[in-house]
């Protein structure tokens, strides 16, 4: 399993030396600055490649781009609206520039409108550091009070909808702009950024798509690119929903292994894969994260390895970030998992022996506290969940010398 990390790029607080001194192998990026639909330029390319092979020195690094995450897919491809055949046409020369440049991984996702979703960015947990955390009655107090979504009130259970009034009558008006900041504005790594007017914009264009819609408009997009991707070398691999369960009446069409089946079966090759990301997927009780890496792991071409706690039995629920051993998925199982599928690629004589994973988001502690990096991407957070990790992979190598 191969160690990457997650980089936003030059204004990203956690730097290419602190990748270094956290052991990392490879890093994940992407050109957040390249507004969505656009191609992806070759000298861009080149210039973040640049930025991750150079320390602050000015000396090499070392280390180089080995994932992008994300290259995203556009509003109107999702719903094959507006520029729709012209950004299907950009992304796939994107693809091809990528190729040149050497980069084999292009993780992305297809949610519509919001890329993910949490409530509170800085939640104190116990031992006093903070973590990301999705409160439902919180959503629920958005949906309905702050966005004025039609019939938002009746898609939440009369208890939360209940409980979601008392809470914004409770929440002062600086909370109310920061939690409409939280949900919609303010996540690092999104594909697009959008103003409550626009998020009101798309619900009304996705009312009439439905999830048949939206899963016929996905396999349409991946007949386009994925034979593209097949031919240059390049394995693409889809985020699943976060969370995974449906948020604003929009559909969820990759939240379970089932859509994942659907969706591999549909378009059929290689290059048409899976970013197995056990925090988005372990928030379900009913998702079996180790019988899913065995069953669809010859498609799994990245992961992402972190942690969630549920705090309820039944969905939608509210979650937040736990440490990357310490929540409800059981993290050494599907390690053990991810390995024993590499020894298969092994066998095979695969040349993607070797899947990349990244210690995703973390929980601030220490200095994160006042370093106050990217939502959900601090240093010594992640550098402890690596660690974490780092161990439970030495340690089942060492159990199957």
């Amino acid at each position: 399993m191969r160690q990457t990390w997650r980089w936003f790029g030059p204004g990203d607080l956690v730097s290419v030396d602190d990748m270094l001194q956290a052991g990392v192998e490879g890093v994940v990026s992407a050109l957040h600055h390249v507004p969505t639909g656009d191609v992806w330029r070759p000298e861009a390319i080149a210039q973040r490649q640049r930025e991750i092979a150079t320390r602050r020195d000015g000396s090499p690094s070392g280390i180089a781009w080995e994932v992008v995450e994300s290259l995203p897919v556009s509003e109107d491809i999702k719903k094959q609206t507006g520029a729709f055949r012209e950004h299907v046409e950009a992304y796939r020369t994107s693809l091809r520039h990528l190729a040149a440049a050497g980069i084999e991984i292009v993780c992305y996702n297809f949610m519509p409108v919001l890329d993910w979703t949490r409530t509170d960015l800085a939640w104190r947990v116990s031992h006093g550091g903070t973590a990301m955390r999705f409160d439902l009655v919180d959503f629920a107090a958005f949906d309905i009070f702050i966005l004025e979504r039609p019939g938002a009130r009746e898609s939440f259970p009369d208890a939360v909808a209940a409980d979601a009034e008392r809470r914004f009558a409770d929440m002062s008006a600086a909370r109310r702009v920061e939690l409409a900041g939280n949900v919609v504005f303010g996540l690092p790594g999104a594909a697009e950024h959008f103003t409550l007017s626009d998020v009101r914009d798309h619900l009304a264009e996705y009312g009439p798509i439905g999830e048949d819609g939206l899963r016929s408009n996905f396999i349409d997009f991946l007949s386009e690119v994925a034979p593209l991707a097949e031919e240059l070398g390049i394995r693409l691999c889809c985020h699943p929903d976060d969370p995974p369960f449906p948020l604003l009446g929009l559909p969820r069409i990759m939240s379970t292994e089932a859509h994942y089946r659907q969706i591999m079966e549909a378009v059929d090759v290689p290059a048409n894969g899976i970013t197995l990301c056990s925090g988005s997927l372990g928030v379900r009780p009913d998702v079996d994260l180790a019988g899913m890496m065995e069953r669809l792991g010859d498609r799994v071409h990245f992961l992402h390895l972190r942690n969630t706690i549920r705090e309820g039995d039944t969905l939608p629920v509210s979650f937040h970030e736990a440490e990357h051993l310490s929540g409800d998925t059981d993290m050494v199982a599907l390690i053990a998992a991810a390995l024993k599928e590499e020894a298969r690629r092994k066998a095979e004589g695969r040349a993607d022996v070797s899947i990349p994973f990244r210690p995703d988001h973390g929980q601030d502690i220490l200095d994160d506290l006042s370093r106050k990096a990217q939502p959900g991407y601090p240093a010594i957070g992640r550098l402890k969940g690596l660690a974490e990790l780092r161990g439970v992979i030495a340690g089942l190598g060492y159990g199957n010398r």
